[in-house]
Formats: C-alpha cells, sequence, structure tokens
C-alpha cells in the first residue's frame, strides 16, 4: 500500500494535554534520573532521545511542571500538542511523512516529527492546530 492510501485510511487523534518540548546535557540527564521523583509518569505519552550532543525529553505539562525546578540551564518550548496517526506503519513504507509534511507545509503548519515503531506522531503548536486540522482533514479518514 502506498503513502498516500495509507494516509486516508489514518485516523487522527489530537492528544488532550499540553506538551513541552525540553533540551538537556548528557550530564543534567543524568543528574535529573538519579532522583526518582523526577522521572515522568508511566500513564502519560513521553520520549526520550540522547544523541550525541543532548537529550531531548517531551513531556506532558504535569510531568513538566514536576522536574521545572530541576531544570535549571535547559532549553523549553512548550505549548505543543501530539497529534498521532491511528495507523501501523510498516518500517518500509516510504514517504508518509513527506506527504503529511507537504500537506501542512502548503498551510503555512511547522511541525516537528516524532516516529514510533508503528505510529507516526507530530509535534503542533497550539495555536496552529485548528489549521493544521482543517488542512488535514480531507485526507485522513477520520479526525478524533
Amino acid at each position: 500500500m502506498n503513502a498516500l492510501e495509507l494516509l486516508r485510511m489514518s485516523r487522527v487523534k489530537v492528544d488532550d494535554a499540553t506538551f513541552a518540548l525540553v533540551s538537556v546535557t548528557p550530564q543534567d540527564f543524568a543528574r535529573l534520573m538519579q532522583d526518582p521523583e523526577l522521572s515522568p509518569r508511566m500513564t502519560a505519552p513521553f520520549m526520550l532521545l540522547k544523541d550525541a550532543f543532548e537529550v531531548t525529553m517531551l513531556l506532558d505539562d504535569t510531568d513538566f511542571g514536576t522536574m521545572r525546578h530541576a531544570l535549571r540551564d535547559a532549553k523549553i518550548e512548550r505549548g505543543y500538542r501530539l497529534v498521532t496517526f491511528d495507523i501501523e506503519l510498516d518500517p518500509g513504507v516510504v514517504g508518509f511523512m513527506a506527504e503529511v509534511s507537504r500537506i501542512l507545509a502548503d498551510a503555512a503548519i511547522p511541525i516537528l516529527a516524532i516516529c514510533a515503531f508503528t505510529r507516526d506522531h507530530l509535534l503542533i503548536r497550539q495555536h496552529d492546530l485548528a489549521n493544521a486540522l482543517k488542512a488535514l482533514g480531507p485526507h485522513v479518514a477520520e479526525l478524533c
């Protein structure tokens, strides 16, 4: 199945929470994780990505609030909504996110893409969410 067909079959879900994107140094992340009280809850979506330059955390506002006091030198961007394409995608699918990106670029909506093992997600600023859903609506099976 090609990317356009998969997109047409997708249900788009928007998480109820608002999220913060946080960047810390690997050293600061190690310090944070020494305190179990600062760990994200296992009941809310979150993401951790460590690369050679930083540790990026996606936290809902509740987890961010718990951790905020310990994020001394962090780079923080708030006000994101998590948009999920609720369709299982094989890792070999070509062009799914390219189609989504094109649709939203044509509507002048900036996105941050997050790909999990079977589903793709977007971070979209709260103030862009309505326009993003309006742009995606004609291309997907359902907006939830």
